[in-house]
């Protein structure tokens, strides 16, 4: 809780830059009335233009106007051209969005063929053989339900004395399986009863098919991985952002409670920007008619003639 104030300067004010610049005035003692909170001064507006600009330099600040602006950080006050916040104010969780891999096996004569070229290429013909055996077992397809599969394989793996590696499971995946948004979703883990409780929010969901008391865990789909910024102050915290923000359009989705992340971001532009008021339409349908009368005359003016006739 260092920071005590920003104030933005005005554009054009140093020599070889025209970009925004900022004074942060810091303290580690900061008096008890700013204690947990930031004031921002918009001193854009403050300054004496050049008589000849110094490159990009076009303005610069008297010493009334330093003086001026000095005095607004002291009364600490609110004002059109100082704000105050509480540091949360500025301050967001940054959430990863998990949803589950589906995916569908194929089984084909086809797409087993495929699968024993890629075996003989990694030379491990017992694999293609075995995925033969659970084709015959499981019927060739396609199967919506991954974990089925895996069931198979593990069964007849086990049965047959075959080791199963995470290099046999990539292969098994990429050669049969492919994302299926209709297929089912793919176990990760399953805890034990009073291992984990249940928490949807979190990813971990009571188990639909066995036992009620076991609590499931899903494989994160990279390719549907999103981020949402939840502010601070967000009331109900980050769950009722979820439920309200993204539940409703993606109801199978979790948050990876792992890779959450606190961020600031301070914007000036959205607390100090002031937008153009719209015209009116009396105004517009005056200069219509203006521009109108305009190009009649000229009009006449070409064809030598009184158009309004």
């Amino acid at each position: 809780d260092w920071l005590e104030a920003i104030i933005a300067l005005p554009l054009n004010t140093f020599y070889n830059t025209g970009i925004a610049t900022y004074i942060w005035v810091l303290s580690n003692r900061k008096p008890k009335r700013r204690k947990g909170k930031v004031q921002l001064i918009d001193a854009t507006a403050i300054y004496t233009p050049l008589r000849k600009n110094l490159g990009k330099k076009n303005c610069e600040l008297s010493d009334d106007q330093v003086e001026q602006i000095t005095k607004m950080f002291l009364r600490f006050k609110e004002t059109e051209q100082s704000k105050i916040f509480p540091n949360a104010a500025f301050g967001y969780w940054k959430i990863v969005v998990e949803r589950p891999l589906r995916l569908r096996v194929d089984l084909s004569a086809t797409r087993r063929k495929q699968f024993h070229k890629a075996c003989d290429e990694a030379k491990d013909a017992s694999l293609a053989k075995l995925v033969d055996r659970v084709a015959e077992h499981l019927g060739v397809g396609p199967h919506q339900n991954f974990n089925l599969f895996t069931d198979a394989v593990e069964a007849d793996a086990k049965k047959h004395n075959v080791k199963l590696t995470s290099k046999r499971w990539g292969l098994l995946k990429s050669a049969l399986a492919e994302r299926d948004d209709q297929a089912e979703p793919v176990v990760k883990k399953v805890h034990k009863p009073g291992k984990v409780e249940p928490d949807p929010v979190s990813g971990f969901y009571p188990s639909p098919v066995d036992d009620p008391c076991l609590v499931v865990e899903y494989e994160a789909d990279s390719s549907l991985r999103d981020t949402e910024q939840v502010p601070l102050l967000e009331e109900g915290g980050i769950e009722a952002f979820f439920e309200r923000e993204v539940l409703p359009h993606v109801h199978d989705a979790w948050i990876d409670r792992d890779k959450t992340q606190i961020g600031y971001e301070i914007s000036f532009t959205r607390h100090f920007y002031k937008p153009t008021p719209l015209r009116s339409l009396e105004e517009i349908k005056a200069d219509l008619e203006v521009l109108q009368t305009e190009a009649e005359g000229l009009l006449e003016q070409i064809i030598g003639q009184d158009t309004t006739q």
